[in-house]
């Protein structure tokens, strides 16, 4: 097995993986995924002990413990390009040999969970209710860099996207991967259920119109009538389905929880973002270290 090149897998000067200043002891087996750097110490006030803190960049890790479940919690910052790094990362502390520079021959799976945000693409999903991913779908390209094989029912459900929508191929190809369907039953009670689409930007890619003109017009109720058997797209945001795809082709189980702040349909927002975000936070933590 070829060792791998010192400009490929960069380490830094105390031997931890680069963008994230992480040491494979450092890392707990079960990842929380927050956008905002601020989020990482909402979430880690909950913990009984707290044994490792680092930043680097907009990337803040803590690990430490709710009772006798190791949990570390990190800050991805923004988008998908940002999740390409944060995933291969993470995925090379538990996989990777860093005295050698040889994947190990064991592998190892995480539990990688996202606590986000997100806007609602169903008149029906109300401003500040909960909202677990069944699926990631991506209109955000990443991961059509990596050489995988479709699987028949991402392909089947990418198809029935492409021709309910019209959305033109030439903004992008979108691809489906699949949650963990185990941490998707930690998620039942209290959480809609339902694919979430991941855009590349904020403004024009999820049908905000400033002063720039829209390639894809009428965007929202394209997303929002969209269905596929019992599936519909509940929501859209910027990082789900690059954990979803990334996580799964690494042989880890991902799953995305988001609190819902805006509903694009009926134009609303929340009126306390914050505390929508607090009751999210402690629902979901509730739901995930439950046996």
């Amino acid at each position: 097995m070829p060792k791998i090149a010192e400009s490929e897998l960069i380490l830094n000067s105390r031997g931890a993986i680069y963008h994230l200043d992480l040491k494979p002891e450092e890392l707990a087996p079960t990842v929380i995924l927050v956008g905002d750097p601020g989020r990482v110490e909402k979430i880690s006030r909950y913990f009984d002990k707290i044994e490792h803190q680092s930043q680097h960049r907009e990337f803040v890790t803590q690990t430490g413990f709710i009772g006798s479940k190791r949990l570390t919690v990190l800050s991805t910052g923004i988008g998908p390009d940002n999740i390409d790094i944060v995933i291969n990362e993470l995925d090379a502390l538990v996989n990777i040999d860093f005295d050698t520079r040889k994947i190990k021959p064991q592998l190892n799976s995480l539990q990688l969970v996202r606590f986000g945000t997100s806007g609602a693409l169903q008149a029906d999903i109300p401003v500040d209710s909960f909202v677990a991913s069944t699926h990631g779908l991506g209109l955000d390209n990443l991961l059509n860099f990596y050489a995988y094989q479709v699987s028949e029912t991402s392909r089947i459900i990418t198809d029935a996207f492409i021709a309910q929508t019209g959305l033109d191929n030439n903004i992008t190809l979108p691809y489906v991967f699949e949650g963990s369907k185990s941490l998707l039953k930690k998620f039942d009670d209290g959480f809609y259920q339902g694919i979430t689409v991941t855009c590349p930007g904020f403004y024009g890619p999820q049908g905000r119109i400033l002063r720039l003109p829209l390639r894809s017009e009428a965007l929202i109720s394209k997303l929002t009538a969209f269905k596929f058997n019992q599936l519909q797209i509940t929501n859209f945001e910027m990082e789900t389905s690059a954990i979803y795809g990334l996580g799964n082709l690494l042989g880890h189980d991902c799953m995305s929880v988001n609190v819902i702040v805006a509903n694009r349909v009926m134009q609303q927002f929340s009126k306390d973002s914050h505390a929508a975000v607090e009751k999210m936070i402690v629902k979901a933590l509730g739901c995930l270290i439950a046996s």
